[in-house]
């Protein structure tokens, strides 16, 4: 794959803070890559300073081997499309999917064609005469992705373009973000919050927190390889089992009384170490099956039905964990109250660092 974009070394200081912690990272070309992490870990700032809207305190950001750093956000070829669709309000659809052409000094029949073009590929031709006050939120996020596109830049920002919007309608419309990406093979560089958003449509998701990147990874890996403690938190949902190392002889911990024998144990444990076992939610079974070589035995506290899931609350003493099980219509989910064996594969635990 041919490197597109390259951040080296940056930083981002407001002041005594410093937002943005020296992070290094290369997008390819054509990728859809997503910034994921909390709320002030970063993520924003770094689009803006790709956009060139902030300058960065130190480090360099280039493009196909281009240093951009030092650029005005007009001469970097780049479209962003912002959280709250930003599109100007005395303008008709048409006039705003036009503007960035216009101001390019475009013909008005290029204009009109290829406004008529994005219409299309954003699924609605027919609209230029409108007004955003005349449409629904995912109609005008559409309408801002057009605009954003439509002189064809050489890259894609999007900062939580769909938080905004309601739950079906922003899975709907990161679908069709994704398609239309891939259609035009356009790289992009999307920021968000959202677990679920970014694992979706990602090719690669970088996992920030507080100005660091913590990993870099596809989804599956992302979710299923957790590199820190912090990913495997964030990412998803997580049990962690406080457990105590009963004998470095045979690999066995104890949890809450329990004793389980565990495949290794990290390096340097010694006899009543503590240690703490994260697993997902998923990885259990209520009841027993081949593969699992660890049983359990606990008590039910709660039942939430989730639609097509069922999440357990089930308590081994201090230690409560989730467990999601499938919604079966023809077998009722375990009462509050009742004891149950929980089986679980050691393969599936994971001992994590900081």
């Amino acid at each position: 794959m041919t490197e597109f974009l390259r951040i080296e070394n940056l930083v981002k200081s407001f002041g005594a803070t410093t937002v943005v912690k020296s992070v290094n990272l290369s997008f390819n070309a054509g990728e859809f890559v997503t910034l994921l992490g909390p709320s002030g870990c970063g993520k924003t700032t770094i689009l803006r300073m790709v956009a060139g809207f902030e300058r960065p305190t130190s480090g360099s950001i280039t493009v196909e081997g281009r240093d951009i750093t030092d650029l005005a956000p007009n001469q970097r070829q780049i479209g962003m499309v912002f959280q709250a669709y930003a599109l100007f309000p005395n303008m008709n659809v048409g006039d705003n999917i036009g503007f960035g052409l216009k101001i390019a000094g475009k013909s008005r029949d290029e204009i009109k064609s290829r406004t008529e073009e994005m219409l299309k590929l954003i699924g609605l031709p027919g609209y230029e005469k409108r007004y955003p006050y005349e449409m629904s939120g995912g109609q005008q996020q559409r309408v801002a992705l057009a605009r954003a596109i439509a002189p064809r830049p050489r890259m894609l920002l999007l900062d939580e373009p769909l938080s905004a919007l309601d739950a079906k309608i922003r899975v709907s419309l990161r679908e069709e973000i994704r398609a239309i990406q891939r259609e035009l093979g356009i790289t992009t560089l999307f920021v968000t919050h959202d677990q679920e958003e970014a694992l979706s449509i990602s090719d690669r998701v970088v996992v920030m927190n507080a100005g660091n990147v913590e990993q870099v990874g596809e989804p599956f890996e992302i979710y299923n390889k957790p590199a820190t403690r912090f990913v495997a938190q964030f990412v998803g949902t997580l049990n962690t089992i406080e457990a105590t190392v009963a004998s470095t002889a045979d690999n066995t911990v104890s949890i809450d009384g329990q004793i389980v024998k565990l495949s290794a144990l990290p390096a340097g444990a010694s006899n009543g170490n503590p240690i703490a076992l994260t697993l997902r939610p998923e990885v259990m079974t209520v009841g027993t099956r081949p593969d699992a070589d660890i049983t359990l035995n606990g008590t039910v506290e709660e039942a939430h039905f989730l639609g097509s899931v069922i999440r357990l609350s089930i308590s081994l003493g201090r230690t409560v964990l989730n467990i999601d099980t499938f919604n079966d219509q023809r077998t009722a989910p375990p009462a509050r109250g009742d004891h149950v064996k929980i089986s679980i594969a050691s393969k599936d635990l994971l001992i994590l660092g900081a």
